[in-house]
């Protein structure tokens, strides 16, 4: 081949290949995502996905305020009765469908009605939404919910288009069609999700990244060295015992962020027959086990002191913390004696947890800790969406977890705990739980709303289904190449300025 003919075949080929991209951000996950779909997913890394594909009514701030997105303004009615909020008149679906108030409409619909929606739940104030203008939606809610906005501002708030919504049903998250800075290109199931910039999206001029790819790699050690040998350009959550060398490491850069969830262990309670056990079956023993715990230890020897030990659903920083149980000290022998109240001297117990090296750790140690009061713990190391999957059907004795946090404590309660929850993998169903709750969100004021969470709190350390943990930071560490990056306390990373360096 002569050099002329080469030199038109090489154009024609970068003509047929498209326009180079200019910058692409390769991000290392600590887990894969599941199921793309707001209605369906629950996982914390899908979330890190959808901060780029899926914009929302609203959104939160650094100083946890909520803030305009799709939604410019809202005002509540008189009696929080009624809330009305107006669009942006300038905002597309990745399919080139208008995001107009019938959008929003069917979309609130669909969170509510779809028989595989988790959002439920979150959503079970609301009793009417309807378009009252082209862009101005109103929700019409059976009882005040002063977390609605907070709901809004995550997945129940994300906006997917109508039209592919409706032709894909269930299968939605296949091929997600959403109206973020980005849209869909590609999913490798345990690889790779990979998206690409969406040149219409009404403000396109502040994301400068043309590609980004989600890569899920659950082993810290092997990210990090990703991330050092240039295969990645930036990872979340960062194992605590990593963390000061990589703030050491010239060739990298670091942020840390306190997060506003919790690490917990659910037990499975009333889900199926696995749930029948000691463990299970007896609150007593439940409580045995966590006073076998010592949360402290934990947090020093596993996280290098960068969690802090916890054991109720808001950190003991929050205001929403009952301070009338303070994270209780470690005490073999109370947690023998209730064992010896409720009939039993050793229990049999099967933990599943997700097959991260540092989970993994603070389970062998839990693991070791619990054996002293009678507590034989067999280990399950699975990937994260197996282990999802094990609780919702019922397959788990316990399961540990994690949970990002929500700007609003009804988020980090409700779908959990209530009978009906959208996430209540361990059935766990107390009506007088459930009236504190559900009471809880039509409450406006603090201080009042304050008094029905320290009594759902009681209930929760008394019944204990869910045992806490601990509550996470989050570290991130990028290459020196990447620039723009604001951490948030709700642990996503939000590509808005964010660039890379050719």
């Amino acid at each position: 081949m002569t050099l002329r003919r080469l030199a038109v075949s090489l154009l024609l080929t970068a003509a047929l290949a498209g326009p180079a991209l200019s910058a692409e951000l390769r991000i290392g996950l600590g887990d894969d995502a599941d199921v793309l779909d707001p209605a369906q997913s629950r996982t914390f890394v899908g979330r890190i996905v959808y901060a780029a594909l899926c914009d929302k009514l609203v959104d939160i701030s650094t100083d946890l305020q909520i803030v305009p997105q799709l939604a410019t303004d809202w005002k509540w009615s008189g009696d929080a009765r009624s809330l009305v909020m107006n669009l942006r008149q300038d905002a597309r679906f990745h399919d080139g469908e208008p995001l107009d108030a019938k959008a929003v409409v069917f979309n609130i619909e669909r969170m509510k009605t779809l028989p595989e929606s988790r959002r439920k739940s979150e959503l079970a104030s609301v009793s009417k939404v309807e378009a009252t203008g082209p862009y101005q939606v109103t929700f019409t809610l059976g009882t005040p919910d002063v977390s609605l906005l907070a709901q809004l501002s995550d997945r129940a708030g994300m906006m997917v288009s109508p039209k592919a919504a409706a032709a894909s049903g269930a299968n939605f998250g296949a091929n997600p069609v959403c109206s973020g800075p980005y849209r869909f290109v590609e999913r490798v199931q345990q690889d790779r999700i990979v998206l690409e910039k969406f040149a219409e999206h009404w403000d396109a001029a502040n994301y400068p990244l043309d590609r980004v790819t989600y890569l899920p790699i659950p082993d810290t050690t092997v990210r990090l060295a990703n991330l050092r040998s240039g295969d990645l350009d930036m990872v979340e959550r960062v194992a605590a015992s990593d963390a000061a060398a990589v703030a050491a490491d010239s060739s990298l850069k670091s942020e840390t962020v306190i997060g506003l969830g919790y690490q917990a262990l659910y037990v499975n309670v009333a889900n199926g027959a696995r749930a029948d056990s000691p463990l299970g079956k007896d609150k007593r023993v439940r409580q045995a086990f966590s006073l076998a715990i010592d949360r402290d230890a934990i947090n020093q020897v596993v996280y290098e002191g960068t969690q802090a030990a916890g054991n109720q659903p808001f950190p003991p920083e929050s205001p929403w913390f009952n301070t009338s149980f303070p994270v209780p000290a470690r005490d073999i022998e109370k947690a023998k004696a209730l064992m010896a109240e409720a009939g039993v001297s050793s229990v049999d117990v099967q933990l599943q947890a997700a097959n991260v090296p540092v989970t993994m750790q603070a389970m062998q140690v839990i693991q070791a800790m619990v054996a002293e009061a009678g507590f034989n713990v067999s280990l399950q190391a699975t990937e994260f969406t197996t282990l999802l999957a094990a609780q919702s059907s019922g397959d788990f004795q316990i399961s540990r977890s994690d949970w990002s946090g929500r700007l609003d404590p009804d988020g980090n309660v409700h779908q959990f705990i209530t009978c009906a929850g959208g996430q209540n993998d361990v059935k766990y169903c107390n009506p007088a739980l459930d009236a504190l709750l559900d009471e809880a969100r039509t409450i406006p004021d603090p201080a009042a709303r304050k008094v029905k969470y320290d009594a759902a709190t009681a209930i929760m350390q008394d019944d204990m289904p869910i045992i806490y943990l601990g509550n996470q930071s989050y570290i991130y560490a990028f290459d020196t190449d990447v620039s723009g990056f604001t951490p948030y306390p709700d642990g996503l990373i939000r590509l808005r300025g964010m660039n890379k360096a050719d």
